[in-house]
């Protein structure tokens, strides 16, 4: 008798995908995680870590027998190779805005035959980005916000963030580069930051943890408004930078919170100081 069946056995290189199964109930078919893994906290104690970014155990996967690969970006393309030599089935996806990360995750669903659960997942995150939105509309301007991916080179926020940010009421300092896929496209010098005179600056430094002290030492930040009224501020990498749920629930809450605590009457009022000094420029 013949039977077709969808893959059984997935291993995932990221994070977003192993999210992705146990959203849609369907982490019993994940036999293999990234070692990166933190969401959610359970697959880190039930699942197999069998690699990082940018290598993998090969004996070790190859051991779990899986049926589907799925990686993420062009950095894994080496991984990749190596698994298909040994006739491993692959998908790499290689999703940068919002609306490729959405089209993923209905992908990956489709691909292992949970379509359903898939329209279903991806219909929350887009009711979960047009209620930010439009609590944007609230906020009496939007801040200008730098986003730092990481510090040494100094580097601005990939498209998926820069696209958040602006939903939730930001104004991006660097629109020019939201665009750009690669980080080395993203490099900044940092005297364009002081120039640009951010609002706010959000730290996210790639795994990294974050360190105010160290942005407030640079040479010429004091003179951004950012510095001067302490709007500096960490989101972890693993709820932002990576495309996929984690930046479409938790990312968003952290973004509107963060455009709360600066939309404070006292904060505002320093703003507004600043303004009438001439020292910044108007909002919007």
């Amino acid at each position: 008798m013949f039977q077709a069946n969808f893959p059984n056995r997935i291993i995932c290189l990221t994070e977003e995908g192993t999210e992705i199964l146990y959203k849609i109930g369907q982490e019993d078919r994940l036999v293999g995680i990234s070692g990166f893994t933190r969401r959610p906290p359970k697959a880190r104690k039930e699942k197999p870590k069998v690699s990082n970014f940018i290598d993998a155990n090969f004996d070790k996967i190859l051991d779990l027998k899986p049926d589907l690969v799925v990686g993420y970006s062009d950095l894994q393309r080496d991984i990749a190779a190596e698994l298909i030599k040994n006739g491993i089935n692959v998908f790499i996806f290689n999703h940068r805005s919002i609306s490729e990360t959405l089209s993923m995750i209905l992908q990956f669903c489709s691909l292992i035959g949970n379509q359903k659960e898939g329209n279903e997942l991806v219909n929350r995150y887009i009711e979960n980005l047009e209620s930010a939105k439009k609590d944007a509309e609230n906020f009496p301007y939007r801040p200008k916000v730098f986003f730092e991916e990481w510090n040494d080179p100094l580097i601005s926020s990939i498209q998926w963030v820069s696209e958040l940010i602006e939903i939730c009421g930001g104004e991006l300092c660097f629109p020019e580069l939201n665009d750009k896929s690669l980080g080395k496209d993203r490099i900044l010098d940092p005297d364009l930051v002081i120039k640009r005179n951010p609002d706010i600056i959000i730290g996210s430094w790639c795994g990294k943890k974050f360190k105010p002290e160290k942005v407030r030492a640079r040479k010429g930040w004091e003179a951004i408004n950012a510095i001067k009224n302490d709007q500096l501020y960490e989101i972890k990498s693993e709820i932002i930078l990576q495309p996929g749920p984690a930046c479409l629930t938790d990312g968003i809450k952290e973004i509107q919170s963060i455009f709360r605590k600066f939309h404070l009457p006292e904060t505002t009022k320093q703003f507004r100081t600043l303004q009438r000094r001439g020292k910044n420029e108007t909002p919007r």
